[in-house]
């Protein structure tokens, strides 16, 4: 029996302990079929009619919290206008009922705006360099934007053009 034992013991039974992988930050990427985007991003469009970009991932921003000013059907809002807030703007939000700030939101964030709200501030704004309108994102606001606004209105508070 010893002699047994002898040999069970000499038998390696150690178990090597497993290390994982330390994640900080995900970004999910979903394929879909046809995609000539070859699964990066989302199949909607910008207002250049190309393929919307990504607009902020920190705060994690859009309808459908993916990043994009994703504007399917369903949202009824149409958070379409990829805009970074200033405090001037998030006051006005809060005048009208929605304080953005409730969710997070300081001045210089990135954040999916309601193409109705972005509209708002552009009438309410005194001049072109008002603070009260957000600057905005051309490549990344969805082209249902341009279902509230016009595309000219949007060039003026734009930070970048088609071409960049």
């Amino acid at each position: 029996m010893r002699f047994l034992t002898r040999i069970l013991n000499s038998i390696p039974t150690a178990v090597s302990k497993r290390t994982y992988a330390k994640v900080h930050d995900v970004q999910i990427v979903l394929q879909r079929p046809g995609n000539s985007n070859q699964g990066k991003g989302t199949m909607e469009r910008n207002v250049f009619q190309k393929p919307l970009q990504l607009h902020s991932t920190r705060p994690l921003t859009g309808f459908t919290r993916t990043g994009y000013c994703e504007a399917p059907k369903s949202d009824f809002g149409n958070h379409s206008v990829a805009a970074v807030v200033s405090d001037e703007f998030l006051d006005f939000s809060a005048s009208r009922g929605n304080d953005l700030r409730q969710v997070g939101l300081t001045g210089g964030c990135k954040w999916c705006l309601c193409v109705n709200r972005w509209k708002e501030a552009f009438d309410a704004r005194k001049g072109d360099d008002d603070k009260l309108v957000p600057k905005i994102y051309l490549q990344k606001t969805n082209e249902r934007a341009l279902e509230g606004v016009k595309i000219e209105q949007l060039e003026k508070f734009a930070l970048d053009k088609e071409g960049n």
